[in-house]
C-alpha cells in the first residue's frame, strides 16, 4: 500500500469515525491521495462524469426510489397491510407474522429497506403496540428485522448497485433473490412463532369470510406490480431501468386514480424526498466512482487474487472469510457504501477462483442487509427509534434473535449456491 492510499484511508475512515456523511469522507479522502501525488483534480469530474454517463442502470435507482415513494404516501400499503392481517393474523402472534408477510409483499414493489421500514413498518409498529398487544422494543424489532427482506426480494436497489460494479445481469441477480427472500421470511417467521409461545402472545380476530374477497379484491392492483415487472423484464418487453420507470407510472397511476388517494401536494412532496434521497445515493456512487479509480490505479484487487493464489485457499473458505469481513463493517458502514467501495476489491478474486458473481452477489446483498440490523450503527435501528420515539437499547435486545436466525439463513445462502441459483437456471442462466 503506498503512502498516498494509506493518507486517503485514515482521512476517510477518519472523518467517518466522526460523523462526517460517507459521500464526503469518501471525496474527501480521495482529494488527500490525489493531493498527495501531485494529480490534477479535474481528474475527478472526469472519472465521476464517466462513470455515471456509462452507467444507464443507474437510473433505475430514482425510478424506484419515486415508486416507493408513492406506495407509501397513498393508501396502497394500507391495502396492501389488511390483505395480510386477513391472510395470516388469525395465528398466534399474528400481528408478528402480518409484519413480516407485509414486507415480503412490499419488497416486491420498493426495493429499499429504509423505504419499507419508515413506511408500512411505522404503520404496523402502531398496530402492534395499541393496547399493549406487544411491547414496542419487539415490534420495533421483528418491523427492523423484516425490512431487510425488502432489498432481497425484486426490485432491488442494491443488486442494481452490485450490477454496476460487476457487470452482471440485473434480471438474474434479481431472479437470485427471490428464494433467498422467502427463506429469510420463513426463518423470521419462526422465530415469531417460538416468541409467541414462549410469550402467550394471543392471536388477532380472524377476518370473516365473507369479507375476504373485498379485501383481496382491493389488494389485487397493487400485488400486481412485482408481477409486471418480472413479466416485463424476463418476458424481454423492458430492460431492468425501464421496468423501473414502469413500476414508478404504475405506482402513481394506481394511488392517482384506481384509489385515489394521491393529491398535487403529495405528489410534490413525493417528488421533493424522491430527489432528495436519490442525490444522497448519488453522491455516495460519484465518490465510489473516484476512489473504485484509486483502488485500481493501486492494483489493490489484483494484490489480493495474488495473495490469494500463493496462500491456495479455496472458493468456500474465500466466500466465508468475506462474509466475515462484510459483517464487520456491516456494523460501521451502510450498504451502499459496502457494495460500491468494498465489493468491488474482492470482485476479481471471485472470478480467480471461479466463484459464480449471480451467487456472490446475491450473498453480499443479504449480508450487506443484515448489517442494517447489527449493532451498534445499524441504520434500519436508527430509522425506527427516529420515526417512532421507541429507545434504541429496547429495540436492540430484542432484535438480537432476529438476527441470529437471518446469520443462519445466510449461512445456508452460502453452503449452497443452488439456494440462490436454482431459478436463473429455471430462466437460462448458464454459469
Amino acid at each position: 500500500m503506498s503512502e498516498s492510499l494509506l493518507y486517503c484511508l485514515i482521512v476517510l475512515f477518519g472523518l467517518a469515525a466522526i460523523g462526517t456523511p460517507i459521500a464526503y469522507s469518501i471525496f474527501i479522502g480521495a482529494l488527500t491521495y490525489l493531493f498527495h501525488k501531485e494529480y490534477d483534480l479535474a481528474l475527478v469530474s472526469e472519472q465521476v462524469l464517466q462513470g455515471l454517463y456509462e452507467s444507464f442502470v443507474l437510473l433505475a435507482v430514482p425510478l424506484f426510489i419515486v415508486a416507493a415513494n408513492i406506495m407509501n404516501a397513498g393508501t396502497i400499503s394500507d391495502r396492501l397491510l389488511n390483505f395480510c392481517v386477513a391472510l395470516v393474523g388469525r395465528f398466534r402472534g399474528g400481528l408478528g407474522h402480518v409484519n413480516i408477510v407485509a414486507s415480503l409483499i412490499f419488497s416486491g414493489m420498493s426495493g429499499s429497506a429504509i423505504a419499507d421500514a419508515a413506511g408500512i413498518g411505522k404503520v404496523i409498529i402502531e398496530m402492534m403496540t395499541k393496547n399493549n398487544r406487544y411491547s414496542p422494543g419487539f415490534a420495533a424489532a421483528i418491523t427492523a428485522a423484516s425490512a431487510t427482506i425488502g432489498p432481497i426480494i425484486p426490485p432491488s436497489i442494491p443488486m442494481v448497485l452490485y450490477a454496476l460494479v460487476s457487470d452482471t445481469s440485473i434480471g438474474y441477480l434479481f431472479l437470485g433473490g427471490i428464494l433467498p427472500g422467502l427463506i429469510m421470511g420463513i426463518f423470521l417467521m419462526f422465530m415469531v412463532a417460538y416468541k409467541a409461545k414462549v410469550n402467550e402472545f394471543k392471536s388477532e380476530d380472524p377476518v370473516p369470510l365473507a369479507k375476504l374477497p373485498k379485501i383481496t379484491f382491493e389488494a389485487i392492483p397493487a400485488l400486481l406490480l412485482p408481477v409486471i415487472l418480472l413479466f416485463g423484464i424476463y418476458g424481454g418487453v423492458t430492460t431492468p431501468t425501464e421496468a423501473a420507470a414502469v413500476a414508478a407510472a404504475y405506482a402513481l397511476l394506481l394511488a392517482s386514480f384506481f384509489y385515489r388517494s394521491l393529491s398535487i401536494k403529495n405528489l410534490y412532496e413525493i417528488i421533493l424526498n424522491s430527489s432528495k434521497s436519490s442525490a444522497s445515493v448519488g453522491l455516495i456512487i460519484g465518490g465510489a466512482i473516484i476512489l473504485n479509480y484509486i483502488v485500481a490505479s493501486e492494483n489493490i484487487p489484483n494484490q489480493i487474487a495474488g495473495i490469494l493464489d500463493e496462500i491456495q485457499i479455496t472458493p468456500l473458505a474465500f466466500i466465508i472469510s468475506v462474509n466475515i469481513i462484510l459483517l464487520i463493517l456491516g456494523c460501521i458502514l451502510d450498504a451502499t457504501t459496502l457494495i460500491l467501495v468494498v465489493i468491488p476489491l474482492f470482485i476479481p478474486s471471485c472470478i480467480t477462483l471461479g466463484i459464480d458473481l449471480i451467487h456472490f452477489g446475491v450473498v453480499v446483498v443479504v449480508n450487506s442487509m443484515i448489517g442494517l440490523i447489527t449493532p451498534p450503527y445499524g441504520v434500519l435501528l436508527f430509522v425506527i427509534n427516529a420515526t417512532t420515539g421507541i429507545a434504541l437499547k429496547d429495540i436492540i435486545v430484542e432484535v438480537l434473535p432476529f438476527l441470529s436466525v437471518l446469520l443462519i439463513a445466510l449461512f445456508g445462502m452460502v453452503m449452497f449456491p443452488d439456494l440462490i441459483l436454482w431459478i436463473p437456471r429455471m430462466f437460462g442462466y448458464n454459469n
